[in-house]
């Protein structure tokens, strides 16, 4: 089955089951996996960071950090369609008495930062006490660029305020950029990234920040539940990852350049963009469940909407999938 659903349908390659299967182990949650250490030690190293806590989500490693900066009745600013607002099922208002101020999201993925000043409360017992900003890199595969990284964080400092990174997908944007992934994470106090996206891993994610915010991490985690025992098990699958599949990351980039080009020849199909790992589609479908079932049949599985389709290459996806893929969306009336 060729999967464009995401880049979260990812296998563990046969070299990091391997490493898996003979990783040492111990206790995490007693500090005694060699493993899970090794891994949050690189990952920490990887990003220019004091230090780091190993974690089962992506959804976990944002609203421990959310609660590492915020207090009950504190406040963060955040994109309107941004992850750790949207898809994280209101955790940080439910879980951590945090407030989201949520605004507008520009284009490219990033904030106004004069639209996020005009949103920062004053100090005053009338409004909750803003206290982080958050940002996303990248963002539906849009690469938010580092001049204005740098700005945000020099914005955050001149205000009091503390910045965290929905870094999901930071190793897409470090590799698109051609910069070491310290270089994406520099400006921020928290930077949460994930493994089990592009980079193969089957669970996990890491947040990283200074030794201080992310002892106080380590202490939510465990309330929320993601006190871990013998992960190393899992945390190998991370470091072999981290070692073998950053740069690799760069052909999944060049398989949706080719997915955007070849279906842009494709009658009736619009193209919308594509960025990095992600296209974006409007088949001019009609009856979206007889197409998707008829990719089915033909071994394809794909999130297909009305109006807007995101297809993702991945670890798992070929150039001659890619070729594939065209070939039977060719073969179709997709207007009918």
């Amino acid at each position: 089955m060729i999967d464009f659903r995401s880049d979260t349908v990812t296998q563990p390659t046969e070299g990091m089951r391997a490493a898996m299967a003979v990783a040492p182990v111990g206790d995490d949650v007693f500090g005694d996996d060699p493993t899970v250490n090794a891994l949050e030690a690189k990952t920490a190293a990887l990003l220019g960071k004091e230090s780091a806590v190993f974690v089962p989500s992506g959804t976990q490693s944002n609203l421990i950090a959310l609660m590492a900066h915020c207090q009950r009745g504190d406040e963060y600013i955040v994109g309107q369609l941004a992850h750790t607002y949207k898809y994280e099922a209101g955790g940080a208002a439910v879980l951590g008495s945090i407030q989201p101020q949520p605004i507008d999201m520009e284009p490219d993925g990033s904030l106004s930062l004069e639209r996020v000043a005009s949103v920062i409360k004053p100090d005053d017992s009338h409004f909750a006490r803003t206290r982080l900003l958050c940002l996303e890199n990248t963002h539906n595969g849009k690469v938010v660029p580092l001049e204005y990284l740098k700005a945000a964080g020099a914005f955050v400092d001149d205000r009091g305020l503390a910045l965290h990174l929905d870094g999901a997908r930071i190793w897409n944007a470090a590799v698109a950029m051609g910069v070491p992934p310290a270089a994406v994470a520099e400006p921020f106090d928290t930077v949460s990234v994930c493994l089990s996206k592009g980079l193969g891993a089957p669970v996990g994610s890491v947040l990283v920040g200074s030794t201080s915010l992310i002892t106080e991490a380590r202490r939510w985690r465990k309330m929320l539940g993601g006190g871990m025992r013998q992960a190393g098990i899992i945390a190998a699958g991370g470091i072999y990852a981290l070692d073998h599949h950053i740069d690799r990351l760069a052909d999944d980039h060049a398989n949706a350049e080719l997915l955007a080009k070849l279906l842009g020849n494709v009658a009736g199909v619009t193209v919308k963009g594509q960025n990095t790992n992600m296209v974006f589609v409007d088949f001019g479908v009609t009856d979206y469940p007889t197409f998707a079932a008829t990719l089915r049949d033909q071994g394809i599985v794909a999130l297909t909407g009305r109006s807007s389709s995101r297809l993702v290459t991945h670890l798992g996806v070929t150039s001659a999938d890619v070729e594939h893929f065209v070939d039977v969306v060719s073969g179709m009336d997709v207007t009918s």
